[in-house]
């Protein structure tokens, strides 16, 4: 019996490294000849390498994540003395470097969607092992290299999802994460130099308590907020409106409603009625990015936020909002809340929203901050109505009343529309509010 010192082989022309991704065998393992003995990754390919001789696995000298150089031995094999003199290693899925460039192209030839932030070139590195708070993570060559190309942080690739040996990430897993839009893409900001913000990392004491894990909806809640965030820079514009009008004539008509069509008459139709009308006459609120370009959409459907009994939040749709009349509203919206109280919600019932509507009041609350709903550019959130004092003109002049006063609070994405779309389409949702026709006919 002899030792066979097993080198790591020639990958290729230009390869001069690769990493370790997993031994096939253990120590003390039989291996024949030609048979896999480990899995390693270039920038170019990963390769599966078959052993060159047969015999036992004595030593393994790196463990997996390792970087090792070509030509350096990595384990040593007792065998019977015959060596064969092939070195070429298998790749299990047959992919060659070629391959795998043309791969790339394809995918770069596609159509291009937005990049939101970037990583400097030196923020990767073949020999990182990239941790998440979750979980281990190690990048190929390969896939870094990919990243790189697509401008996709450490922080994007530890949330692509994984059908890799040991939960690793492979090409074929960031190539189907790009062609579906990125929707993880969370990338930190480029470090331009030493002196740029950096994101510090903090070790907080997060304190004792009862853990509750997050449910499936709530975790896809969480990811969609993020993305948002992330996605559209937001700003706020705030109005104040004077409901007296609709709510005098709400409270003095709502139970002939009901007798009349069998519907609850409540506030909601009638702000969907209203943003309805203010979306028409200004469309390009009711919009969404795709790259460079802007899609104004041709349908109003208002999404409205709604809590379900979980206390997770979803938005049903009212489709079609501009072309239904009060009693169609208000049979679509309590139908839609219905639904929504006893978890009957379809798929259809929650897609195709174009804006939506968040009432914060219905929780007590004088105003919010609303996160807009992707891929939408704006979103409105109404306060609670709420009687005070106010300063009113009359043909007498000015005097003090009691009115039903309520706030509202445009999100928008300010990368298509400007302080003058949102501060005017917020304040014509207001006006339709404060114009509301007293004498109106059910």
């Amino acid at each position: 019996m002899s030792k066979f010192e097993f080198k790591m082989p020639k990958l290729g022309e230009s390869i001069t490294e690769a990493a370790i991704i997993t031994w096939f065998k253990n120590v003390g393992d039989t291996i024949e000849q030609d048979e896999m003995l480990l899995e390693v990754a270039t920038d170019k390919v990963d390769s599966e390498v078959p052993s060159t001789v047969s015999g036992v696995v004595e030593e393994i000298l790196f463990k997996a994540n390792d970087i090792i150089k070509i030509g350096e031995t990595i384990a040593i094999i007792k065998t019977d003395g015959k060596v064969s003199t092939s070195k070429k290693p298998s790749n299990k899925s047959t992919v060659t470097s070629s391959e795998v460039e043309t791969s790339q192209k394809k995918q770069q030839t596609k159509k291009k969607r937005p990049v939101i932030q970037s990583v400097s070139e030196e923020s990767y590195s073949a020999s990182t092992s990239f941790s998440t708070s979750n979980s281990n993570t190690f990048f190929s060559p390969l896939v870094i290299s990919i990243a790189r190309q697509h401008h996709i942080s450490f922080e994007e690739l530890a949330r692509i999802p994984a059908t890799g040996k040991e939960g690793r990430l492979r090409k074929s897993d960031v190539f189907n994460y790009i062609e579906d839009g990125r929707p993880y893409q969370f990338a930190q900001p480029m470090l331009q130099d030493p002196t740029a913000y950096r994101i510090p990392r903090l070790n907080f004491d997060k304190g004792k308590g009862k853990i509750v894990e997050m449910d499936r909806m709530r975790q896809m809640i969480a990811d969609h907020m993020v993305y948002s965030k992330h996605t559209s820079p937001h700003v706020t514009a705030y109005v104040e409106a004077d409901l007296t009008n609709m709510v005098n004539w709400r409270n003095k008509h709502k139970k002939a409603f009901q007798e009349k069509y069998g519907e609850r008459l409540t506030f909601t139709p009638l702000f969907v009625e209203a943003v309805a009308k203010a979306i028409t006459d200004f469309p390009n609120i009711n919009a969404s990015v795709d790259g460079k370009n802007i899609i104004v959409k041709d349908s109003i459907n208002i999404g409205m936020a709604t809590a379900l009994p979980s206390g997770n939040l979803i938005v049903p749709v009212v489709r079609n909002a501009d072309s239904k009349n009060l009693k169609e509203l208000a049979t679509n919206v309590n139908d839609l809340a219905e639904k929504a109280r006893n978890n009957n919600l379809k798929a259809d019932d929650i897609q195709g929203s174009t804006f939506t509507i968040s009432n914060v009041g219905t929780f007590g609350s004088v105003m919010g901050t609303p996160i807009i709903n992707q891929p939408e550019v704006a979103i409105l959130a109404l306060g609670i109505i709420k009687k005070r004092p106010e300063v009113i003109e009359t043909e007498k002049g000015d005097e003090i009343a009691i009115r039903s006063m309520m706030y509202l609070s445009l999100s928008f994405d300010h990368r298509v529309v400007d302080g003058f779309l949102g501060g005017s389409f917020v304040r014509r949702v207001a006006d339709y509010f404060e114009q509301f026709d007293v004498n109106r006919k059910i």
